[in-house]
């Protein structure tokens, strides 16, 4: 058709009439009138209606004496489900009543069919007519939508200047309710002196594409005054919008952080805060060395651009923790922050949350540290450990085995033969299991103490006296109540030390323990240790006999430093060796 103007925004029409030699005729000359059309044909209101289940259509044409529904029953079903769908009653069969039953029930517009073709044109321009509305209404009601779920304050003003629609995030922010500022002027929201600078840098003559942004001084309707960000934008039609914020509470906050940005620049660990919604706001100069990234590229952009969303609802569960009633004022937790160069680096991240006149800052703020070469020490006594005990396992069982062998065989040498050797080597076996022992013990002494009970000192000392060779030796008990130890590595202590104090004597000795007041002592009145070598003794290996592995004072000091404590070797009152272990709670009760 000559003249026609064509346009890519395409309209699909559901055609429904039992005539469908007609209805593919009307297609053709709809295709004629605007290349927009895209129209299907069905003979009947179920088949259009299960079209319209299966599709999306912009309008409906339907002829009215059809079988099984007629034109308005399929009008009523379309309405049920779709009430807001163009609807144009189409019939070569109407009437002034059948129109208004029409109407009555829903339709956007009726059209008699006439013979000819020129109705084909009309009704192009009716189709286009409702489809361009409904779309209108359409694009309206998801403005109105957005504006008023909207989380900022969002208001349309006239070209004079009065509000004529505003949502409740705007009322909210000027404390009233929305029905309260349509049709007051916006002069009604600022103080008198701001009016001259709010109308010179905001509501000025612009095109659609600009935007002017100011920070100002906002009034409340109780007269109170605060801190907002205004955004203005002009629309087609001379409108404008008007997108406010109330900063308040976010300048107050930079007035606290600049008080402390003097402190955190200095610190050498990385430090950031981050606004309520998760945005970088500041970092400090060690942050951008550590990690490798600009400031700017950094600040305004979310946390997320350095953590994973697990470390961030960590985070988040931290940050709750501190603001409750019940948390700390500060907590931390081991994170990775993902560096510019790709690099993970594993970090505690100190988090805390800073007052300010009373009150919290709406955002938070984290101290990092890196924890790189301890997660290396870490992993690296991992696989220490993992050799001890692979070496354990080898001791306890490749060794000892053969040991058993050796020592069963010399038994039944023994009983064949007589001879001065018999007693030699079982003197070696007896050696070589007491340092299998040590060792064994050696290697897991390492360990960390785990699963400590209430253990009572002087019962724990009798038994593991009862347990050893002690000759003539006698044991005195001069401690009461408990200490919270590890039962097991606890005798390995006292069975090391009373061995020690027996085999390093020639004479009857008598063995103490006695409670100190941070702990308790073991002593002796035998020979003694000088005191040159006293720094020696707790070194593996170190012994001053024949038949001494050298690995029971060190297994010793291995205990005591894995519960927490100290040992200090002195003399005693009686000229012997007295060993001090402090640091220890013990419960008299």
């Amino acid at each position: 058709m000559a003249g026609r103007v064509e346009r890519t925004d395409r309209i699909r029409v559901l055609h429904v009439d039992d005539q469908l030699d007609f209805a593919e005729m009307a297609t053709a000359f709809l295709q004629r009138e605007d290349d927009r059309f895209d129209t299907e044909t069905v003979a009947s209101a179920s088949d259009g209606l299960t079209r319209l289940a299966d599709s999306t259509f912009d309008c409906i044409i339907s002829d009215y004496d059809m079988p099984g529904q007629n034109g308005i029953e399929f009008l009523k079903a379309v309405r049920r489900k779709y009430p807001q769908l163009p609807f144009i009653l189409y019939t070569g069969k109407g009437s002034e009543e059948v129109a208004s039953d029409a109407i009555s029930a829903g339709a956007t517009d009726y059209l008699q069919k006439e013979s000819g073709t020129d109705h084909f044109t009309v009704l192009a321009n009716r189709i286009e007519t409702v489809v361009e509305r409904a779309r209108a209404q359409q694009r309206h009601q998801r403005q109105a939508d957005a504006i008023e779920t909207a989380q900022e304050g969002i208001a349309i003003i006239d070209s004079d200047g009065y509000h004529v629609n505003v949502n409740q995030a705007y009322a909210d922010i000027h404390h009233t309710d929305p029905t309260g500022l349509i049709g007051e002027h916006w002069t009604a929201l600022y103080p008198d002196e701001e009016e001259g600078y709010i109308r010179d840098e905001l509501f000025v003559d612009a095109d659609e594409t600009e935007q002017h942004r100011v920070r100002t001084t906002g009034l409340r309707a109780d007269g109170e005054t605060f801190t907002k960000d205004c955004i203005v934008s002009t629309t087609v039609k001379g409108m404008m919008v008007c997108t406010v914020q109330d900063v308040s509470d976010k300048v107050q906050s930079q007035k606290h952080l600049n008080r402390y940005s003097a402190l955190i620049e200095v610190l050498e660990d990385p430090v950031y805060v981050l606004d309520e919604d998760g945005r970088f706001e500041f970092v400090n100069e060690s942050f951008v060395e550590t990690f490798g990234y600009q400031q700017d590229e950094l600040l305004g952009n979310a946390i997320s651009m350095v953590k994973d969303e697990t470390a961030i609802e960590q985070g988040r569960a931290n940050l709750r923790r501190i603001l409750s009633s019940e948390g700390a004022d500060n907590a931390y937790f081991e994170t990775e922050i993902q560096s510019k160069s790709g690099r993970a680096i594993p970090c505690e991240d100190h988090m805390t949350a800073l007052p300010y006149e009373g009150e919290y800052f709406n955002g938070s703020a984290g101290i990092l540290r890196d924890i790189s070469e301890r997660k290396a020490r870490t992993q690296k006594l991992k696989r220490q450990n993992k050799r001890l005990d692979k070496f354990a396992s080898v001791v306890s069982h490749d060794l000892r085995n053969p040991l058993s062998v050796a020592e069963g065989n010399l038994e039944l040498l023994r009983e064949e033969c007589d001879s001065d050797r018999i007693e030699s080597i079982e003197s070696a076996l007896t050696r070589m299991d007491d340092l299998i022992g040590d060792l064994l013990q050696l290697a897991r002494t390492d360990e960390q103490v785990s699963g400590t009970e209430p253990v009572d000192l002087a019962e724990l000392f009798r038994s593991c006296w009862q347990n050893i060779e002690t000759t003539d030796a006698t044991v005195r008990l001069d401690v009461g109540g408990t200490v919270q130890a590890d039962r097991g590595r606890l005798a390995q202590v006292f069975e090391n030390l009373l061995r020690n104090a027996v085999e390093h004597t020639a004479q009857a000795v008598t063995i103490t323990i006695g409670e100190l007041e941070d702990g308790f002592y073991v002593a002796d009145d035998g020979d003694g240790i000088p005191e040159d070598e006293r720094d020696d003794v707790f070194e593996a290996g170190y012994t001053t006999t024949d038949h001494g592995t050298g690995f029971g004072l060190s297994i010793v000091s291995d205990v005591v430093e894995a519960h927490g404590w100290e040992i200090h070797l002195t003399e005693s009152a009686e000229g012997g060796a007295r060993f001090e272990i402090t640091g220890v709670d013990i419960d008299s009760e």
